[in-house]
């Protein structure tokens, strides 16, 4: 979008000798999730490092002064990622010359060492401004809160910012500590005004709520580039917003936010122009642009992804079992879901041995729907992709129902907190009650709940440990094994053993509403 009255005006400034406004296109991903093939989305294949690749060099080359940036979570989400922990993704990312990147909270999700092997390589900088790492052996100084990018002679400040929830839902560690988050980022702000730096860009990975408010707190912000919301802007069908928002900074002046959806299906581009003081005047050329099977594949990316499959497709393509129709995931974030109950189920036959009487699934950590027919490790595996550990926690009845009630705490709004239960086991959510006392009617492994009772309960070792910011079973007292079995070892187990399996909604989690239905 131009504005006619600005365009004029700086028209006007040109015959009057004064400064032309300076351009910049910002080309931008966001949370690629080793998304590396293309995907099908309402029938139309998107996405693809290839193709992407393909895209981005097109834009580079029409663009004035293009810069190429990532909005963070390139770690997780297919068996390349489990393959390579990000290394792959990361040649990719490196061929293409971006420029800087957010830390993503999944970049963490193995810990600090695969992304400090991340960092060490990447010929472009990691930026969170609201991180300190300084503590943290393997990641000191690979981290960084700002770098600065020469354009065409500008220099343009680039500041990063992750979700201070990150510790609540990823796995950073005692050394890794986080700060404030508009303090810290208005920081890295100032430091570069005070170094003579007068446009700013944040990559952020907040997501696009938060993104927005920054924009509007923050003195000295011209643009953000967000990811972690996964949320779609633009003219395409399904968008969730404009392209750009638009807003305006603490001091008074524009300030936009943009987004590039997910795994690299769209590429984002703005065009901006900024006025001799540094203050964003206009855009142009703004909304992202698919990546569509039209696109050729770049013949470089091309062969990097045929390499890297080579190892991959005798195990991923290796049957396992079948599934009698297609299992989708549906509300599982916030109701009874057909893949929770395969999930949850297949946790408690691989820990039932250990005792276990009931088994709890994070509604976050369930990541993709399975097909009908044959199903092979590749696929089982992109439903549980973190490698996640199996434990045994024994919960008294107390525990038990607080972690429930955590999980329905913020709906209608959906969590990946949410917890759904293996088969014997059942819950009913009154939604018009308060947070922490919406539960009744609950029953496990058959029997009436009981706040005394102690229940030996088979989770992940996400949740156990507090993700998803379940407290509650962090600092359970009761016995604690982990037992070191893999998440997805034990879904492939199941499937192997119960093929053709055939889940389906048992009302194990139920909806009322009123306080009659309590």
């Amino acid at each position: 979008m131009r504005n006619a009255a600005l365009a004029s005006l700086a028209l006007l400034g040109a015959c009057a000798g004064w400064a032309q406004p300076f351009r910049l296109t910002v080309l931008h991903t966001n949370d690629m999730h080793a998304h590396y093939l293309p995907t099908k989305v309402n029938g139309e294949e998107l996405g693809g490092y290839s193709r992407m690749g393909s895209l981005i060099e097109q834009l580079r080359a029409e663009s004035v002064n293009p810069i190429l940036l990532n909005g963070g979570d390139t770690f997780q989400g297919t068996f390349l990622f489990n393959t390579y922990q990000g290394l792959a993704d990361l040649a990719v990312m490196n061929a293409l010359g971006f420029q800087a990147m957010a830390v993503g909270n999944h970049e963490f999700d193995l810990g600090p060492a695969p992304l400090a092997e991340f960092a060490k390589r990447a010929q472009f900088p990691l930026l969170a401004a609201n991180l300190d790492v300084s503590g943290e052996p393997l990641l000191k100084d690979l981290i960084k809160p700002s770098t600065v990018l020469t354009v065409a002679g500008e220099r343009i400040g680039v500041i990063g910012a992750i979700t201070p929830d990150t510790p609540f839902i990823s796995s950073p560690g005692d050394n890794v500590k986080f700060l404030p988050l508009q303090e810290s980022l208005q920081s890295a702000i100032d430091d570069l005004q005070a170094s003579g730096v007068n446009k700013v860009i944040m990559v952020s990975h907040c997501g696009v709520d938060v993104e927005r408010e920054l924009a509007r707190q923050l003195r000295g912000i011209d643009l953000i580039v967000g990811g972690h919301s996964h949320t779609l802007l633009g003219k395409i069908a399904g968008a969730q917003g404009v392209y750009p928002i638009q807003t305006f900074n603490r001091d008074g002046h524009r300030a936009l936010v943009v987004q590039a959806w997910d795994w690299g299906k769209v590429v984002g581009r703005i065009e901006l122009e900024f006025n001799q003081a540094g203050h964003l005047i206009s855009w142009d050329k703004e909304g992202p642009v698919p990546v569509t099977a039209s696109l050729p594949d770049h013949p470089l990316i091309a062969s990097m992804i045929a390499a890297f499959e080579r190892p991959m497709v005798e195990a991923k393509n290796r049957a396992i079992g079948s599934a009698e129709g297609p299992l989708e995931r549906g509300d599982v974030r916030s109701g009874e879901s057909v893949m929770g109950n395969l999930v949850a189920d297949a946790i408690l036959e691989q820990l039932r041995q250990s005792g276990a009487v009931v088994a709890l699934m994070n509604g976050g950590g369930v990541r993709a729907d399975l097909p009908g027919g044959t199903l092979t490790y590749g696929q089982l595996i992109e439903v549980m992709p973190f490698a996640n550990t199996l434990v045994v926690l024994d919960l008294t009845g107390a525990e038990l129902k607080q972690a429930l009630e955590h999980g329905v705490s913020t709906l209608p709004q959906t969590s990946g907190a949410f917890l759904h239960v293996s088969r014997g086991s059942s819950y009913v959510i009154n939604i018009d009650q308060p947070a922490m006392d919406r539960l009744s009617d609950i029953v496990v492994a058959g029997e009436a709940w009981r706040a005394d009772a102690v229940y030996r309960t088979a989770l992940l070792s996400f949740t156990a440990n507090g993700g998803d910011n379940h407290q509650a079973l962090k600092a359970a007292q009761g016995r604690r094994l982990d037992t070191g079995f893999l998440d997805v070892d034990a879904l492939v187990e199941f499937v192997r053993r119960n093929s053709p399996i055939a889940p389906k909604l048992e009302e194990r989690i139920s909806v009322a509403y009123g306080a009659s239905a309590r």
